[in-house]
């Protein structure tokens, strides 16, 4: 078997699918149009052969009684037919009577001798006559020992398919060529599509997507080209959108992380250089006297506590962002109503300035929560409360259950937060009050904390804010120990 050449091979497969496919579809033409042409070809030949041996059947029908009483045909019955009666009684045919044969007519004489020796009743046969062209001859017995040989000339069948295969050759490779050029257009206008997709892709990697905030451009809108096309074109589209969505997460995901950055050393920096200066006083005479000495180690250890304090946050919230692999909750069944009690006895002692409500419910409300984390949640809303509202505002605090939710309520009767920073007092590091002093308004980073908590103990955190009221309600999932409450009680102010 002889194998493609490989620039063949190498210059097929550069070829456009178009043109490939065209060009497959006309070599299966081509095969298709030469087995038709070898059918038709080989019917009409079998056909004419047939309708020539029945005429020569029945002029032989109609000669027979001649031929038994003269031993010869007296008249010729078509222009340039051959007949010759043959005696095969003894060992070799011999002509009865002479007769106008042409000058090699062993055939006749074969043939007859042929019928004597097998007894049919009729043989047939195609021998070429010298340079008079190919004949078909019949040779039959129209009484014991005598013979009739037929013979007619094959010329007109052999031109009658002669000009069939031409007229089939030009006819077909007419269609072929119809076929290629209509089949090579139509398949361009059907890849269309795909060709347009392409053009596209090529755009997208032409765009530089090294940007953090970059976005593809392009689509593939350009209908047409069938189901499949259509199908491939809403893959396409969605792949698109959702290299998008990546993008823009990971753009807002790099946004945060360098307003992170950013925010934990303007945060650092403050108490890192109040160590430095206090650690540099003591390199002066005058920072070794024993009252000075212990004013600046006060001021160290509170600004290093205040580095532990972040430092703490920031780890904490490290971690819960890590969640999905190693969870940082210790799950207990806990009584919200003796955690928030033991919340607000805090707040009291630390905040005389602002009353605190307390209202709960007669029965516990007991759930599978890590205590220390949520106590942290509540300390940091009441102390969210206290840093934003000014002295003597009220504060209450509520819990309650509501079906398969256990809610925990912080409210406080102060100035509200504006629209604009309600949906972003989650975020870490960012303060609504930018004026204010950190000594005032710590790291901002105690709702974020909370907000964080909350989530990671599958719960859910929602703010509702106006003019002379601002809640944080937390929703709990009730988990294993979970029992109802009453009616909600007032604790009375503290």
């Amino acid at each position: 078997m002889r194998r493609v050449p490989g620039g063949l091979r190498h210059l097929y497969g550069r070829l456009r699918l178009g043109t490939r496919l065209a060009l497959g579809l006309g070599v299966l033409s081509l095969v298709v149009f030469v087995v038709v042409g070898t059918v038709l070809t080989t019917s009409m030949h079998g056909y004419l052969e047939r309708q020539l041996s029945d005429r020569m059947e029945s002029a032989q029908v109609v000669q027979a009684k001649d031929a038994v009483e003269h031993g010869t045909v007296r008249r010729e019955t078509y222009l340039g037919w051959y007949q010759a009666v043959y005696d095969v009684s003894g060992d070799e045919p011999r002509l009865r009577r002479p007769a106008a044969l042409p000058a090699d007519s062993s055939a006749f004489a074969g043939l007859a001798g042929r019928l004597a020796d097998t007894g049919a009743d009729d043989l047939l046969d195609s021998r070429p006559l010298g340079q008079e062209g190919t004949y078909r001859i019949r040779a039959c017995e129209v009484e014991p020992g005598v013979v009739l040989v037929t013979a007619a000339p094959t010329a007109d069948i052999e031109n009658t398919v002669t000009r069939l295969i031409t007229v089939q050759v030009i006819a077909f490779a007419l269609a072929l060529l119809a076929l290629v050029v209509l089949g090579r257009w139509t398949l361009r206008r059907g890849l269309k599509p795909l060709s347009d997709m392409a053009h596209t892709a090529h755009g997208i990697a032409s765009h530089d997507l090294t940007e953090s905030a970059a976005r593809l451009p392009l689509r593939a809108d350009r209908g047409g080209g069938g189901p499949e096309v259509e199908e491939l074109r809403t893959a396409f589209n969605t792949m698109l959108e959702h290299i998008d969505a990546s993008f823009a997460v990971r753009a807002k995901a790099e946004r945060r992380l360098r307003r992170f950055v950013a925010d934990a050393s303007h945060e650092l920096r403050t108490p890192l250089m109040s160590v430095r200066g206090y650690a540099d006083l003591f390199q002066y005479a005058a920072a070794n006297a024993p009252q000075e000495r212990e004013r600046h180690l006060s001021r160290l250890r509170a600004e290093a506590a205040r580095m532990g304090v972040l430092l703490e946050d920031l780890l904490l919230l490290a971690r819960l962002d890590a969640s999905e692999v190693e969870t940082p909750l210790r799950w207990t069944d806990t009584d919200l109503v003796e955690l928030v009690r033991q919340a607000a006895d805090a707040f009291r002692a630390s905040h005389p300035g602002h009353p605190l409500r307390v209202t709960t419910g007669p029965a516990p409300v007991c759930t599978a929560v890590d205590a220390q984390r949520l106590r942290q949640v509540v300390d940091n809303l009441l102390a969210n409360a206290a840093v934003h509202t000014p002295p003597g505002t009220e504060v209450s605090v509520c819990v309650a259950m509501t079906g398969a939710e256990a809610l925990v309520t912080v409210a406080d009767t102060g100035p509200g937060i504006p629209p604009a920073d309600r949906e972003r007092v989650f975020d870490r590091f960012y303060r609504v009050d930018k004026a204010r002093t950190r000594d005032r308004g710590g790291s901002g980073l105690g709702l974020s904390v909370a907000g964080s908590l909350v989530h990671a103990h599958g719960g859910t955190i929602e703010l509702a804010s106006r003019p002379g009221e601002t809640v944080f309600t937390v929703r709990l999932p009730l988990r294993r120990g979970a029992r109802p409450t009453g009616p909600p009680t007032d604790g009375g102010p503290g």
